[in-house]
């Protein structure tokens, strides 16, 4: 693993997050509400991080940074991933991805919220679909239509590099508490949703398998393509490191079917 100046050591899996307490309210809030949707739903089982990077400590111009790191797998998904991320007093983030294993054609629910001291400055979730078609199953489409459909101030462009969303993905800047609060149903929404129609998929050929890990692997590759993720890492751990964070732990996805 590359060498960085930082601090890295395992976590429990059966402990709870200690970060979200210390964080922006909105993503303290998601926090919980991800890891009790996953417990509610879903039979859980660790999953094993590279050694030492369930907690990573660093310094970002400055400021002490804190990565925290929880991950679980199920029948349904073979890794699902929150990340809760802290610098000093002037930066809070929250980063949630569920990979499906490749059996089971599901899409990829995936969850940021980046927060400053003026408040939530972007904050998105999507259901994204790996099918070859790029779309999502007819049965989330009718799901996902009946979830309120409210307005945002202030909707934010998606980069050109994401075709990876569906047209259900919500990009916004929340302008109000109450803002935020409509974003935190939307996204239990999409939870609720994708938890449930995990457990009723039904597993697919192997050659089916193939193009939905197509599908995962391209999502990932476009995510590694956000470079405003990538500076952050480089600033605090370096280039080598930031590279390997991001294709072991953020967006891994397995060379075959599993």
């Amino acid at each position: 693993m590359p060498q960085a100046n930082v601090l890295m050591t395992g976590m429990t899996e059966t402990s709870q997050p200690t970060l979200h307490q210390e964080q922006h309210p909105l993503i303290s809030q998601l926090a919980e509400s991800i890891l009790n949707f996953w417990h509610q739903y879903l039979e859980l089982s660790p999953y094993s991080l590279p050694e030492g990077l369930g907690y990573v400590e660093g310094k970002l111009e400055g400021e002490r940074l804190r990565i925290e790191n929880r991950c679980y797998q199920t029948p349904q998904f073979r890794k699902m991933h929150l990340e809760l991320a802290k610098v000093g007093g002037s930066l809070d983030i929250l980063h949630c991805v569920m990979f499906p294993r490749p059996e089971y054609p599901l899409p990829m629910f995936g969850c940021d919220i980046v927060a400053g001291k003026a408040g939530v400055s972007a904050a998105i979730a999507d259901l994204s679909p790996t099918s070859p078609e790029r779309t999502l199953p007819q049965s989330y489409r009718q799901a996902l239509s009946v979830l309120s459909n409210s307005q945002f101030s202030q909707p934010r462009e998606l980069p050109q590099w994401a075709d990876i969303f569906s047209e259900f993905c919500l990009f916004i800047r929340p302008q109000s508490s109450a803002e935020e609060q409509e974003f935190l149903e939307r996204v239990e929404g999409f939870l609720k949703i994708h938890c449930q129609q995990a457990l009723e998929v039904q597993s697919i050929s192997p050659q089916e398998q193939e193009l939905y890990l197509a599908g995962q692997n391209y999502y990932c590759t476009k995510q590694q393509q956000n470079d405003k993720t990538r500076r952050v890492l480089e600033k605090a751990f370096g280039p080598d490191w930031a590279e390997y964070y991001m294709k072991t732990v953020l967006f891994d996805v397995p060379t075959t079917s599993v």
